[in-house]
């Protein structure tokens, strides 16, 4: 007796609602926005790592090293749900929406309460990398199925066996998608809705694009419990999505508070950073920019004192403020009748607006931007003095059209990468030819007590760009807050007590300049004589002298570091 030949049970075909040569479209358009929305998300946390924590390189490459292997390992994961590719794919995306659009308001919840955001950043950058890795391995699987329902045909079946061909266009949507993000992150969602509400809107819109293609186009393929959490989990991501987007701004002001204590009197975001004036009615107000103390309360002039009037010991007609956007070096300059011209060199356009139209902020200044001797350029520093430095009166390389008596960078800590190249040895070589003769620089170089090694690295590449230096320092109660490159645990509400700030006073040549106040010296609220020779005895005394001084720091090879 022969026995009946053996019959293998038929294979599952995905059933669609459209044609299956319809499918691909709609599948690879979902690709295009998923991939729009996962690049938006690493980009919040590159911004909010930058932000928050400080050192942005260091903390961009934690955040984009920590998700591409957290994407290996959601590629690797997702093969245990390649036979429910389907609810697989839709909870994957909920899950991607709901983690992604909070990631900004969960970290700046945790850094202004916690005061620390660096392991949420971490954890945040591991689960959404898991998930966009699972994204192109389910709906793989998806498309591959979908065309397998087509007619059997000869052409049907090798275009259906053809994963390299499916793969290409995956990618393709994939990486068009994260340019359309990429561009869009800049350029849309941080100028008209934050970085909070731009999350929370990017989650939404990859809620309802992942989603809907599977409750659309792959419903039949699901079961009535995987449709019915699906749409659960869907709805359920979209209501906490929407709630979070009408608290945000209850949110902020909550956070802000948390941050800069109760007393926040003006909180402005320019184009590019955050300006907030704290302190009680009546009283001298602190000045935070980006979070970091520019202006300290009742000692917010000796920063600013110590910065500016030692370098005005000498010629002063014409003065270059490089930064100094707040007006607040403008007004100590100002000071001296000798001041014919000062040009002031700062980034941010809403910074100048702010601090010479807000009536609390002018009256801080002095409405030392609104002086008719004072001249502001909106422009970045290094171009803008790459562009003095070479350019003569009728656009000949015949050298700087205007040259400064004296040059003061008052700019964030050199240790905050965004502004190492204002520090590096090419932008100081631009700077000595806008110098004239027995011109000073004098730089504000962090903390000498705190962070001796960049403070010291500072003086290295000023006189590997020629100049001969004298170091000292001020202590004050904010100078803790000033411009380190880390902020965690340094809100104004957490943190008192006094630090150091470290400057450098340059001249070119071999002979450093004499280190002392000008005979013109206006009277000082805290800047004394004797106050500059203690200065400059405690920066000393931070010099490891038992080596070879730190090597310089240059554009091609920065060695500013946390």
């Amino acid at each position: 007796m022969i026995d009946p030949p053996l019959t293998m049970p038929p294979k599952r075909v995905t059933r669609l609602p459209v044609r299956p040569r319809a499918v691909r479209f709609p599948v690879l358009v979902v690709v295009f926005v998923c991939a729009a929305c996962g690049l938006v998300y690493e980009l919040e946390l590159v911004a909010l790592a930058s932000y928050l924590v400080g050192d942005s390189v260091t903390h961009a490459s934690v955040v984009l090293s920590v998700m591409v292997f957290a994407m290996g390992v959601g590629s690797l994961l997702a093969k245990r749900l390649r036979c429910r590719a389907a609810v697989g794919f839709g909870l994957v995306e909920g899950g991607l929406a709901l983690i992604g659009g909070c990631s900004a308001l969960v970290l700046y919840a945790a850094f202004a309460w916690l005061g620390e955001a660096r392991y949420v950043l971490v954890a945040f950058s591991l689960a959404i990398g898991v998930l966009i890795g699972a994204e192109i391995p389910l709906l793989m699987s998806l498309i591959q199925r979908a065309e397998s329902a087509r007619s059997p045909g000869v052409r049907e079946k090798e275009k259906a066996a053809d994963p390299a061909g499916t793969v290409a266009d995956l990618f393709a949507a994939d990486y068009v998608g994260a340019l359309v993000g990429g561009l869009a992150f800049p350029f849309l969602l941080l100028p008209w809705l934050g970085q909070v509400t731009g999350a929370l809107v990017t989650g939404a819109v990859n809620a309802v694009a992942g989603g809907g293609l599977v409750l659309w186009l792959f419903r039949r393929d699901l079961t009535a419990r995987s449709r019915a959490l699906l749409i659960g989990t869907n709805l359920a991501v979209l209501a906490v999505l929407a709630t979070a987007t009408v608290l945000v701004d209850d949110f902020e002001r909550a956070a802000r508070r948390a941050v800069y204590g109760d007393s926040v009197r003006v909180a402005v975001r320019t184009e590019l950073q955050e300006v907030v004036l704290t302190g009680e009615r009546g009283s001298t107000p602190d000045l935070f920019v980006d979070g970091r103390l520019r202006a300290g309360g009742e000692d917010g002039s000796r920063y600013h004192e110590s910065l500016v009037h030692p370098a005005m010991n000498g010629p002063h007609a014409r003065v270059l403020i490089i930064g100094g956007g707040d007006g607040l070096a403008a007004r100590e300059v100002l000071r001296y009748a000798g001041v014919r011209a000062v040009t002031v060199v700062e980034v941010d356009p809403g910074v100048v607006r702010l601090a010479r139209n807000h009536p609390e902020l002018a009256a801080l200044n002095g409405n030392a931007l609104r002086d008719p001797r004072v001249r502001v350029a909106a422009a970045d520093a290094f171009r803008w003095l790459r562009e003095t430095a070479a350019t003569g009166p009728e656009g000949v390389d015949e050298g700087p059209r205007e040259r400064y008596d004296v040059v003061i960078s008052d700019l964030p800590d050199p240790g905050i990468s965004a502004g190492t190249k204002l520090y590096s040895e090419e932008f100081y070589g631009l700077a000595a030819r806008v110098l004239a003769d027995e011109g000073r620089l004098v730089v504000h170089a962090g903390s000498a007590s705190a962070r001796p090694h960049t403070f010291w690295t500072v003086d290295s590449t000023l006189r590997a760009a020629g100049f001969a230096t004298r170091a000292y320092s001020a202590h004050g109660r904010g100078a803790h807050l000033a411009a380190g490159p880390d902020r965690a645990g340094r809100s104004a509400g957490t943190e008192t007590g006094t630090g150091d700030w470290g400057y450098l006073l340059a001249a070119a040549g071999t002979y450093p300049p004499e280190l002392r106040l000008a005979a013109d010296v206006p009277r000082l609220r805290s800047l004394t004589a004797d106050a500059l020779v203690s200065g400059a005895r405690a920066a000393e005394r931070t010099r490891d002298d038992r080596g070879a001084p730190p090597p310089p720091s240059t554009l091609v090879h920065p060695r500013y570091g946390g």
